[in-house]
């Protein structure tokens, strides 16, 4: 896993989205570049479907309610447009060796929700991945922000 630089760490607010406002509806879209290693959040009230490029190597998330809790959904599309489970296992690798360094990019990059609502950072997280083969296709739980905080 690659180490989290803040300084490749690109966030946008789409239109009715401030730094604190509102939790429900919240969608990130986290997408990188090879080329250079940065990663672009985007946070809004749908996601940012422009941004996501054919590779599909895109990490979608949102805070869900259940009850009088949240939580949050992360969704990973192992599949890749194409059928093949050769790709689809080394893609399922890249994703789990990944997510760590995702999950800190979305926490650290919506920073200022975390401080106004420090409940959130132990808001359950469940991990999705999607794909249409049985093996990879899992529900996991992906335990708490409060263990993805950057740290200095």
């Amino acid at each position: 896993m690659s180490p989290f630089n803040p300084e490749k760490l690109f966030v946008a607010y789409t239109a009715g989205v401030t730094p604190t406002e509102p939790v429900i509806p919240r969608r990130y879209t986290l997408t990188h570049s090879d080329s250079t290693g940065d990663l672009f959040l985007t946070i809004g009230t749908h996601y940012a479907w422009e941004k996501i490029n054919p590779m599909r190597d895109e990490v979608l998330g949102e805070w869900k309610q259940d009850g009088r809790s949240l939580y949050y959904s992360i969704y990973l599309y192992i599949d890749q447009g194409e059928y093949n489970v050769t790709a689809a296992a080394k893609r399922y690798e890249i994703f789990r060796r990944e997510l760590p360094l995702a999950l800190t990019a979305i926490r650290y990059g919506d920073r200022v929700l975390f401080d106004t609502y420090p409940a959130l950072n132990q808001a359950f997280i469940i991990i999705h991945f999607r794909s249409s083969y049985p093996q990879f296709a899992k529900q996991e739980n992906g335990g708490t922000f409060q263990h993805y905080i950057y740290r200095t």
